[in-house]
């Protein structure tokens, strides 16, 4: 019943498979819900972890299909001035608004 993880159109015989991630401040971080013939992506369960943990401890954001050493997109409310001290590491500007740097949590 918590967080809403009881389907409305619940059925006794037949499962809904629904993932929910839940943070440590006791926040749903994710949810997924796949029809029961469907079975569940386990690398892409483990890809959206990695990078909600990644992005909860540093400004950047993960594009699709990232993999863990990939680099990570620095988020626009990063000023230019602010990347030398978050993110020492070389970055690469393709446009204004699409700044790459390596992994930050990687050394």
């Amino acid at each position: 019943m918590f967080y809403g993880m009881i389907h409305p159109n619940a059925d006794n015989k037949l499962t809904v498979r629904s993932v929910f991630v839940i943070g440590p401040d006791k926040k749903v971080k994710l949810t997924i819900t796949y029809p029961a013939a469907t079975g569940r992506n386990f690398d892409e369960l483990l890809r959206v972890i990695a990078s909600l943990q990644l992005t909860a401890y540093h400004k950047v954001a993960i594009p699709a299909n990232w993999n863990n050493g990939d680099d990570c997109v620095i988020v626009p409310s990063v000023s230019n001035a602010q990347i030398p001290d978050l993110f020492p590491k070389v970055h690469t500007e393709i446009k204004p608004y699409l700044r790459l740097t390596p992994q930050p949590n990687l050394k």
